[in-house]
C-alpha cells in the first residue's frame, strides 16, 4: 500500500512538473507572439490615439455639463446630468443648422451667458503658438438660424456677460458687435501690422507670458479693458518660405535678449459713454503688464506690473473713470517671479487670494485689499499647481498640487482659513479636475506612467460617480504588444544632489548582460520629464527602442520644478552649467550599473532638450558616444527676451552666463555622433540657431549630420512629417549607439 502511495505520488509530481512545463512554454509562445511596435503605427496611423471626453464645459445651473462630440451624423453639442450621467438632449445638430445652407464646421465653442446662443470659430487658420484667426459664427439655438459674426477673419471672439454683444480683434483693432442692432464699433483706429496691436499681444507675449488675448469684458458688460502694444521698436525678424518659384519672406517683430521690447499700455473703453480712458501705470519702457483682471464687483481693474528683470511685481488697482492707480501688493524676489493666473477677487469686495513661492514652497494666501495677508490657504512641503476656484458658500478653495511627490498631481479641498485640507482625487498619478459652477461635480482626467487616460465623473466630495471613458479599446490593443514597465528611481550624484528619474528596460530584460542607454532630456527651468502619466506616442517611440534593446531612461536635473523654489532657481543667471552636469552625473551612474554598457550611452531632446543634447555632447564628449539635438537653442543671445532675461538677465549684463554654457562655444570637444535636426520656418526657435551651429562646427573641423523640414514650425508636424523624423532619429540611434 506505502508503495503504491508512493509511486502514485511520484507520478503526480513528473504530472505536475510537466505541467509547469508545458504551462511555462506556452506562457513563453504567447509571450513571443505579442507584437513588436513599429514607427508607422506610432506616428502614421491613429491606431494609438487614446479616447477623450472633448469638451466637459460646466453649464450655468450646476447640474450639467455639456459636451462636443463628432458622430457619423456630424457634430454634437450634447447635454449631460452631473447626477444621472445621461445625456438629456442635444442642444447642437450640425444637419440641422446650417449656413448658407452649408454644414457649419468647428471644433470649440462658447455659450452666451443664458445659454439661448453658440459663438463658434470656423475656418480657423494659426498665427502663432497659441493664436489664430477665423471667421466666427453666431448660433441662435432657439430659431436655430446662423449668420456670421462680422466680415473677414476674427481672434478671440466672446460674448458680453449678457450675451447681446460680442468683442472681437480684427487686423490688430478691436471691436464691438451688437448682436440686437447687427450695428458693428470700432474701439481702437490705429492698429497696423507689425506696429500697432490693440486687445490682442505681441509674439512674445504670447510665448512666454501665454497671454494672447489682451481684453475683458467688465462683469457688468460696460466696459473693455485690452491693451495697446506698440512694437515699432522692436526688431524684426525675417523667415523665407518656400513652396513657390521665388521663395515668400514672412516678417514679424521678435524682441531678442537684451533688445528693445514693445511698449505696452492699457485702457478702458466704456460703451455707454464712448470714452476711452488710459491706465497710469507709468512710462517705464522696460516694465511688463503679464496679466490684468476685473474685481468681482468691476470697480477696479487689476493690473499686474512686472520690472523687465521680472523679480519685482507690483499689483496695482486702477480706477477705470480716471486711469488712477494704486499699490495693493508688491513682490521682490534675488532671482525671478513666475506669474500664474492664481489670482482670485472674493466676491465680498474686501478679500483676494494670491499665489507666491515667497515661502520657498508655491501656496495660496488670503489678502484683504490693504494687501495684508491674512492666512496662508495651503502649507506643506509640495507646490501648488494650480488653482480650480472657490467656492464662496461653503468657504472652500480648489487645488491640485504636486503631492505626494514631484512626479505626482492630487486635487484638493480647504477652507479659506486654511483648515480641513481633503485629498479629493490622488494618491498616484496625474489627476486634473474641470468643476462644475457651483462645485458639487468635477470631471477627473487621470492617468499614469503605465496607464492610459481615463475620465471618471466624482462629486464635490471627491466621490466617483460613474466612468465616463475608460479607453479600453486602446488598452486592448496595448495588451497585444510586448511592453516594459516604466520604472522611477533616484540617485544621488557626487555632489550630493538627489535626483529623480524614470527608466524603461528591454521586455526580455536580464541582468546579467549589458545594454546601451538612450537618454531623453528637456531640463529647462521649472519643465520636468519625469512625470507619472502617460505620454502618448512619445512613451510607445521609447518602448520601441525597448525592444529593440535599448534602456530608455530621463532624469530631471536642478533647474526643473515641483521640488522647491531654490532647486528650481538653482540655475539663475547660468543657465545650461548646472543642468549639464546633472546630466553627465546621470549618465556616469547608469555606467556603474552593471546592466549598463558603458561605453553605449546617447542622448537626445527638444528645444531646451536639443540645448542640452548638444552641451552634454560636446561638455560631456568622453560620457555619450552620440546626441540628437531637434529645434535647439545654441546660444541664448539668439533667444527671446522674456524668457531668457527672466533667467538670465540681459548679455550687457551677463556675458559670460550666456557664452560660458553656449553650445557654439563647446563644439571643439565632439568626439561623438551629432544630428542636428530643424524646421525652417520655427517661429520660436529660429532656424539662425542651427545655422551658427552648423558655422561653428564646420569652422572647427567637426562631423556631423545636419537635417532641416522646410517651413515647418518648432513643432516640426503636419502630413507625414512626424513619421519621417521620427524614422530618422530612430535610424540614427540604430547606426550609432
Amino acid at each position: 500500500m506505502f508503495q503504491l502511495h508512493l509511486q502514485y505520488s511520484i507520478m503526480k509530481k513528473i504530472f505536475i512538473h510537466i505541467s509547469i512545463t508545458f504551462f511555462l512554454l506556452i506562457a513563453g509562445q504567447i509571450l513571443a507572439q505579442k507584437s513588436e511596435l513599429n514607427l508607422q503605427e506610432i506616428w502614421g496611423s491613429p491606431k494609438f490615439r487614446p479616447a477623450y471626453v472633448y469638451g466637459g464645459e460646466p453649464m450655468k445651473d450646476g447640474a450639467h455639463y455639456s459636451t462636443l462630440e463628432y458622430t457619423k451624423e456630424g457634430i454634437r453639442i450634447s447635454k449631460f446630468s452631473y447626477a444621472t450621467g445621461e445625456k438629456e438632449e442635444d442642444i447642437f445638430k450640425q444637419e440641422e443648422i446650417q449656413l448658407n445652407d452649408r454644414p457649419i464646421n468647428f471644433d470649440s465653442y462658447e455659450f452666451s451667458a443664458d445659454e439661448s446662443k453658440l459663438l463658434v470659430p470656423t475656418e480657423t487658420e494659426p498665427i502663432y503658438r497659441h493664436s489664430t484667426r477665423s471667421s466666427y459664427v453666431v448660433i441662435d439655438l432657439n430659431s436655430k438660424k446662423a449668420k456670421l459674426l462680422s466680415e473677414g477673419k476674427q481672434q478671440y471672439a466672446s460674448f458680453s456677460p449678457n450675451g447681446k454683444k460680442i468683442a472681437f480683434v480684427r487686423d490688430n483693432n478691436l471691436f464691438v458687435k451688437d448682436l440686437e442692432t447687427d450695428v458693428e464699433t470700432q474701439i481702437s483706429q490705429d492698429g497696423e501690422l507689425n506696429k500697432i496691436i490693440n486687445g490682442a499681444t505681441d509674439w512674445v507675449y504670447e510665448e512666454e507670458f501665454a497671454l494672447s488675448k489682451a481684453f475683458s469684458w467688465s462683469p457688468d458688460g460696460d466696459k473693455i479693458a485690452f491693451l495697446r502694444f506698440d512694437e515699432s521698436g522692436v526688431k524684426e525678424y525675417n523667415m523665407q518660405t518656400y513652396g513657390s518659384l521665388y521663395p515668400g519672406l514672412y516678417t514679424f517683430k521678435y524682441p531678442k535678449a537684451g533688445e528693445d521690447n514693445s511698449l505696452v499700455e492699457v485702457f478702458v473703453y466704456s460703451l455707454s459713454s464712448g470714452s476711452i480712458v488710459k491706465m497710469k501705470t507709468g512710462v517705464d519702457k522696460n516694465q511688463y503688464i503679464p496679466r490684468f483682471k476685473w474685481t468681482s464687483k468691476g470697480d477696479f481693474l487689476s493690473i499686474t506690473r512686472l520690472n523687465r528683470h521680472q523679480n519685482h511685481l507690483e499689483l496695482l488697482l486702477a480706477n477705470p473713470q480716471s486711469g488712477e492707480v494704486s499699490l495693493l501688493l508688491e513682490e521682490k524676489n534675488e532671482t525671478y517671479i513666475d506669474v500664474n493666473d492664481n489670482l482670485h477677487f472674493l466676491e465680498d469686495g474686501k478679500r483676494f487670494i494670491w499665489s507666491t513661492e515667497l515661502g520657498g514652497r508655491n501656496h495660496i494666501y488670503l489678502y484683504d485689499f490693504k494687501g495684508k495677508r491674512l492666512n496662508a490657504i495651503t502649507s506643506g512641503d509640495f507646490d501648488v499647481t494650480q488653482m480650480y476656484g472657490v467656492n464662496e458658500k461653503t468657504g472652500l478653495v480648489y487645488y491640485q498640487a504636486a503631492n505626494p511627490a514631484p512626479s505626482e498631481r492630487s486635487i484638493y479641498s480647504v477652507k479659506l482659513n486654511g483648515k480641513s485640507n481633503t485629498l479629493l482625487s490622488g494618491g498616484g498619478g496625474h489627476y486634473d479636475a474641470s468643476f462644475s459652477n457651483d462645485f458639487s461635480f468635477y470631471l477627473l482626467t487621470k492617468s499614469k506612467a503605465n496607464e492610459v487616460l481615463s475620465f471618471d465623473l466624482c462629486n464635490g466630495k471627491g466621490e466617483k460617480i460613474r466612468n465616463l471613458e475608460s479607453n479600453a479599446l486602446l488598452n486592448g490593443v496595448l495588451a497585444e504588444y510586448n511592453l516594459s514597465k516604466k520604472e522611477f528611481f533616484s540617485f544621488t550624484t557626487e555632489r550630493g544632489d538627489e535626483l529623480n528619474g524614470w527608466m524603461i528596460k528591454p521586455p526580455n530584460f536580464d541582468a546579467s548582460k549589458k545594454y546601451p542607454v538612450f537618454m531623453t532630456v528637456y531640463g529647462g527651468p521649472g519643465h520636468n520629464t519625469v512625470e507619472n502619466k502617460w505620454e502618448g506616442s512619445n512613451l510607445l517611440w521609447h518602448q520601441m527602442l525597448a525592444q529593440k534593446g535599448y534602456i530608455v531612461v530621463s532624469v530631471d536635473n536642478r533647474g526643473t520644478g515641483n521640488r522647491g523654489e531654490s532647486f528650481k532657481k538653482s540655475t539663475y543667471l547660468q543657465l545650461g552649467k548646472l543642468e549639464t552636469e546633472d546630466q553627465i552625473s546621470a549618465a556616469k551612474y547608469l555606467q556603474k550599473q552593471s546592466y549598463v554598457d558603458a561605453d553605449r550611452i546617447g542622448i537626445q531632446g527638444w528645444s531646451y532638450g536639443g540645448y542640452m543634447s548638444s552641451l552634454c555632447i560636446t561638455k560631456g564628449a568622453d560620457i555619450f558616444k552620440m546626441a540628437i539635438a531637434v529645434a535647439p537653442v545654441t546660444n541664448w543671445r539668439y533667444y527671446d527676451s522674456i524668457y531668457t532675461e527672466r533667467f538670465m538677465q540681459t548679455p550687457q549684463e551677463n556675458a559670460a552666463g550666456y557664452d560660458d554654457n553656449s553650445p557654439i562655444n563647446h563644439v571643439a570637444r565632439l568626439k561623438g555622433k551629432y544630428l542636428l535636426i530643424h524646421g525652417t520656418g520655427d517661429d520660436n526657435v529660429h532656424f539662425q540657431n542651427s545655422v551658427e551651429m552648423v558655422t561653428a562646427l564646420v569652422k572647427a573641423n567637426k562631423q556631423f549630420d545636419l537635417f532641416f523640414y522646410p517651413d515647418k514650425n518648432h513643432g516640426i508636424y503636419g502630413g507625414n512629417t512626424r513619421f519621417h523624423l521620427y524614422t530618422k532619429m530612430t535610424d540614427f540611434i540604430l547606426e550609432n549607439l
